[in-house]
């Protein structure tokens, strides 16, 4: 089934043998759609405010993410995560090969 959000803009800034730099754009209510990480990553984002995170089984939560203000997850994480806020919504995210 496809969702009737936008979908947010991935635009790959690095790609080399350790690391992927990736910068996500995200419309008002845009979503990246569903996926598992395949490597540990840092994000920054470039804005503040709200991101929904949609999670297996049916629950979701909202983070709060600040300007400069980057966080850390593991290999295996799995979520759709939507802008929800009225405006656009960046990040970079760094991958770790």
């Amino acid at each position: 089934m496809t969702s009737p959000r936008p979908k947010a803009v991935p635009t790959v800034l690095l790609d080399d043998a350790r690391t992927i730099a990736t910068e996500w754009r995200f419309p008002p209510g845009g979503e990246t759609g569903w996926h598992r990480h395949g490597h540990d990553y840092v994000v920054i984002p470039m804005s503040t405010g709200k991101l929904l995170l949609e999670e297996p089984g049916g629950t979701s939560r909202t983070a709060d993410l600040v300007t400069g203000k980057p966080y850390a997850r593991a290999t295996g994480v799995e979520h759709n995560v939507v802008n929800a806020n009225d405006f656009e919504f960046v990040f970079i995210e760094i991958e770790l090969k």
